[in-house]
Formats: C-alpha cells, structure tokens, sequence
C-alpha cells in the first residue's frame, strides 16, 4: 500500500513536470535550473527560492535568498535580491529590490528601483525613471517625480522645486 501511494505520487509529479509551460501552483528551487518546475513556467501561489530561483512571472508570494522573475510579478517579493523584469504590483521588500517595468504599489530595502513607480519607494537608495508619489530615504532620485521626496540627497532630474536639495524635494 505504502509503495502504491508512493508511485502514484512519483507519477503525478513527473506527470504534471512533463507538461509545457503552465501555470504552477507551488514552485520549490534550490538553484535554478535545480527546481521542481522549469524556469519558463509561471507560478499562482508561492514559490519557495532556497539560494537561487527562476520563472517566468508569480502571483502570490515570493521568498528566498534570490528571486528573479523575467515577466511580472503580482503580490508580495520578500528576500535578499528582487529581480522582476516586467511590472510588479504589490510589495517587493528585498535588500535590493529591482523592477525594470512599472511598479504599483511598495518597494522596500537597502536599494530599490523601477523603470517607473507609482505608490511608495523607502529605501536607504531609491531610484525610479518616473515616479508617482512619495520616496523615503537617505538618497532618492527620480528622473521625473510627480510627487515628494524625503530624505538627506534628493535628485529631480527634469522639473521639480528643485534639481538637487536636502531634507525635502518635489515636483506636482
């Protein structure tokens, strides 16, 4: 009976394993390419990322040492690097959170940056092509901003109160 259960077990893995790219509803990786599911596939639920994982693009949520999504990413991105590079919505909290679309939403850690931002980026570094709403941090840069920056450096690349001020910048 035991080694029944197991078998079919075995089975129903290899099974769902050997199908094209899909949607997974849980993705387990050591170091990519050492993952339950190939990096191609999409995950819907959580995907647990030991050392190192890829995929495609997860909605839920996202733990490990390094995550890297080459598509998109909605929900909550919590580890030590955040890679996305398509959109994120949600929260990405990482030490170094990086997404090189659109991110809606919260962007935490030591370093963050987006293409573009909408929501809040608070980080020791904050970085974002064009920002909508509020940066918190010892250095924020925006190249556009309409919205306010708080921190030590604040940089407006193009319009704002100011190209380069301390304490408070903004541009509406």
């Amino acid at each position: 009976m035991k080694k029944t259960i197991t078998f079919a077990l075995l089975a129903l893995l290899l099974t769902i394993s050997a199908s094209s790219a899909a949607t997974r509803p849980i993705q387990l990786a050591l170091v990519n390419p050492v993952q339950i599911f190939p990096a191609g596939d999409d995950v819907g639920g959580i995907r647990i990322n030991l050392i190192y994982g890829k995929n495609t693009s997860l909605t839920g949520l996202d733990l490990g040492l390094v995550n890297q999504l080459t598509g998109s990413c909605t929900g909550l991105q919590y580890g030590i690097v955040g890679n996305v590079g398509g959109d994120f919505s949600g929260w990405q909290d990482n030490f170094v959170s990086i997404t090189k679309g659109h991110l809606q939403g919260l962007q935490t850690g030591a370093y963050t940056s987006a293409k573009s931002s909408l929501g809040l980026q608070w980080g020791i570094v904050n970085y974002s092509g064009s920002h909508n709403g509020l940066m918190i941090g010892f250095v924020n840069y925006a190249v556009n901003l309409k919205g306010l920056q708080i921190g030590i450096i604040n940089i407006i690349k193009s319009g704002g109160f100011m190209p380069l001020f301390p304490i408070v910048n903004w541009s509406f």
